[in-house]
């Protein structure tokens, strides 16, 4: 089995519902996100996967949360926008469009980190 990852940022602000502390208002992150994708089969280069072609299908699952209000975007429409559900929304997106995903990983802090996959 191989599994190759790759990171990438994007900047945007949400406030946490149903909480009780200083994330219930508006604030916001610097996000790192990592993307893990696993396979045992390689190509004809010996590559699981492109990273050019991971990253760019990554950075334009993103370009939907960059600089956004994330409760103000549709799919977020009454959620709580925690990390764990920005880790579920980025996994999602990017499944369509790279099956061989495993996990998607939402750094909101250098500590603090929610990550998303699908059991097999």
């Amino acid at each position: 089995m191989y599994e190759i990852k790759t990171q990438a940022f994007f900047s945007a602000a949400h406030h946490l519902l149903n909480y009780e502390g200083e994330c219930e208002n508006q604030h916001g992150h610097n996000w790192m996100v990592e993307a893990y994708v696993r396979g045992d089969l390689l190509d004809k280069s010996n590559i699981l996967i492109d990273y050019k072609v991971l990253k760019r299908e990554l950075k334009a699952v993103l370009d939907l949360l960059d600089h956004k209000d994330i409760n103000e975007l549709e799919d977020f429409q009454g959620e709580s926008p925690s990390s764990e559900m920005i880790a579920s929304f980025i996994y999602k997106k990017l499944k369509e469009k790279v099956v061989q995903l495993n996990k998607i990983s939402v750094w909101e802090t250098q500590t603090s980190c929610a990550s998303y996959f699908e059991e097999e």
